[in-house]
């Protein structure tokens, strides 16, 4: 799939669009057309990458839950009047 990453020349908004064909891509926040195309990095994967995701999504997950049982207590507390 064409995806590139862009930048605005007249906001600074920095977006990734899916281009097809000729299409002309705008800003996602303003609708300029004035846009840079980013060099984008390789997707690359190996047991290290994989590694480090799987770090970051257990470290996201946990964060998620204690914040969800922070909200359930709150929650608690304010109906059991």
């Amino acid at each position: 799939m064409p995806i590139f990453d862009f930048v605005c020349k007249s906001c600074g908004h920095q977006f990734e669009a899916l281009v097809r064909g000729s299409a002309v891509t705008l800003c996602a926040t303003c609708g300029s057309v004035k846009l840079d195309r980013l060099l984008s990095m390789p997707n690359v994967k190996s047991e290290s990458t994989h590694n480090l995701a799987m770090r970051a999504a257990k470290k996201r997950d946990k964060a998620a839950g204690t914040e969800r049982m922070i909200e359930q207590h709150k929650y608690e507390q304010s109906h059991d009047d």
